[in-house]
């Protein structure tokens, strides 16, 4: 993933009302009741379990290359447009025309430049590079919706968060609460060296400094500002007489954090926002993340094949750490490629394969060595040896004992795995409904592999069969947060959420 678990409630279920028998002799009685009630009442008939609703949301990078390396070369592909207004707006109306969550911004803060030590590979395919910031797009989408959410990536490691604190409640006011953010450390060498180090902060330390940044966070989000402090009164006595007031200074209050990262004494400058805290969304698959998640996220974005059990694992954490299982959903980055016919969908796949890079998933994933100059039955140890790579620090994520070809069919992202499908409208349900029902996901970040077809046609053709199904909802609910939507609680961080702490 470029940036960075139970299913959401559904606002819209309806639950039997409890009555007490006594009131009514009747109601004790099945006979005298309608025969499916009674039915039901003797246990003759049981009531289908309501379906778990998909999170459905768009994933998205202010950049010419996101995922799909090659496949801004195709024929009316639209990505190269990603600087121009026009492409985001378009993109957010359709969007918005399907019923998606939110469109979910990836970002990185620095050039991939690890395989051929250079960025000059990434910068020849347009590999996330050019890209731009992910939180000045959003303004502009939400001004053409109403109820589509927005997911921004923001790393932890590098910037302080006072300024961040303010941006974010500056788009969660001008969105009406709709805003997420997804919670990143950063991975890349060349953002360390962006920011005036040398390498790459160790990755205990950037989980350390994330979790204080997090809590920094949350007392000027949620306790900074007390709920009452805005009083917006043009009549009452301030400064003179009659003068007005607009803010209690009684009830807004300095953090005075005092750290081992930062030192921030407040007030926060924003006032209370609809949610106060975005929802919380974070990226891992690591052990580290799934602590750090189990305690903050509300969503976790994971993949790979072991799913299930950072599932299992992250629920099982946040209960211990004091939150319900319920508290934490997934999503996984998925690929659908659809199309009305199989013909059709045959002749789109072959089309977007042929404009692929091969290399562009190298660079992505940063291999510390030119895998493909070496036969594929070659060991990755053997292959490292062979260019004196085996001590680059780079080489020590990778599983040295498989093959060269082994390593490269792995690191394909965009046209495999239990989270890709290609097929017509009913094949892409099925298969969306099992990884719901059977892989245990809550939702998906669908990839785009061309703009604007692939939503277009996940629009038109699949939205309309998942919501047969009952997997996605027919409308949105109007003045409805992206909290409340994706969770089917209030607009606010539920109590048992370590951030609840800081209020007053």
């Amino acid at each position: 993933m470029s940036t960075a678990d139970t299913p959401a409630s559904d606002p819209s279920a309806t639950h039997p009302a409890t009555s007490d028998p006594s009131a009514d002799p009747a109601a004790s009685d099945p006979a005298t009741t309608d025969p499916s009630a009674a039915a039901t009442a003797t246990g003759a008939v049981d009531a289908p379990a309501p379906k778990k609703r998909l999170i459905l949301n768009l994933f998205e990078m202010n950049c010419v290359g996101h995922i799909t390396h090659g496949l801004w070369r195709l024929p009316h592909n639209h990505r190269s447009e990603y600087k121009d207004l026009a492409y985001w707006l378009e993109l957010a109306r359709l969007a918005e025309r399907g019923g998606f969550d939110a469109i979910f911004l990836a970002d990185v803060l620095g050039a991939y430049d690890v395989f051929g030590d250079s960025p000059a590979p990434a910068l020849l395919e347009g590999i996330q590079a050019p890209n731009g910031d992910p939180m000045m797009v959003v303004p502009a989408m939400a001004a053409v919706t109403e109820h589509l959410g927005f997911g921004i990536t923001f790393s932890t490691s590098y910037e302080p968060p006072f300024a961040f604190a303010r941006r974010m409640s500056t788009l969660d006011h001008l969105t009406g609460g709709r805003v997420g953010w997804n919670v990143v450390t950063s991975y890349l060498p060349n953002a360390a060296r962006n920011f005036g180090l040398d390498a790459e902060i160790p990755k205990a330390e950037r989980y350390a400094r994330a979790a204080e940044y997090l809590d920094v966070l949350y007392k000027l989000w949620e306790g900074s500002w007390e709920d009452d402090a805005v009083v917006a009164d043009p009549t009452a006595d301030g400064l003179a007489p009659g003068s007005g007031v607009y803010t209690d200074p009684s009830k807004v209050h300095a953090i005075d954090h005092v750290g081992e990262h930062f030192r921030v004494a407040g007030p926060h400058l924003s006032e209370p926002s609809p949610q106060r805290t975005p929802v919380l969304f974070l990226a891992t698959a690591s052990p580290k993340g799934v602590e750090q998640a189990a305690r903050n996220a509300e969503v976790v974005f994971t993949g790979g094949p072991a799913v299930k059990a950072v599932g299992a694992a992250t629920r099982e954490a946040a209960v211990l750490a004091g939150r319900s299982a319920d508290d934490v959903s997934f999503i996984v980055q998925a690929g659908v490629v659809t199309g009305e016919t199989d013909e059709v969908v045959a002749d789109k796949l072959a089309l977007y394969r042929s404009f692929a890079s091969e290399q562009g998933k190298l660079v992505h994933r940063s291999i510390p060595f030119d895998a493909p100059s070496h036969p594929r039955d070659r060991s990755v140890r053997e292959a490292l040896e062979a260019e004196g790579r085996l001590d680059h620090p780079g080489a020590a994520a990778l599983p040295l004992d498989i093959t060269v070809g082994q390593l490269i069919d792995s690191v394909d992202e965009a046209w495999g795995g239990t989270f890709f499908v290609a097929g017509t409208p009913t094949v892409v349900a099925d298969e969306i409904e099992r990884w719901l029902d059977d892989e245990g996901i809550d939702g998906i970040n669908l990839r785009q592999y061309h703009s604007f077809d692939t939503l277009t046609d996940f629009v038109e053709l699949v939205v309309p069969e998942l919501r047969r199904r009952g997997r996605l909802r027919e409308a949105y609910v109007p003045g409805e947060t992206l909290r409340e939507r994706l969770t089917g609680g209030g607009p606010r961080l539920p109590g048992t959420h370590p951030a609840a702490a800081y209020r007053r």
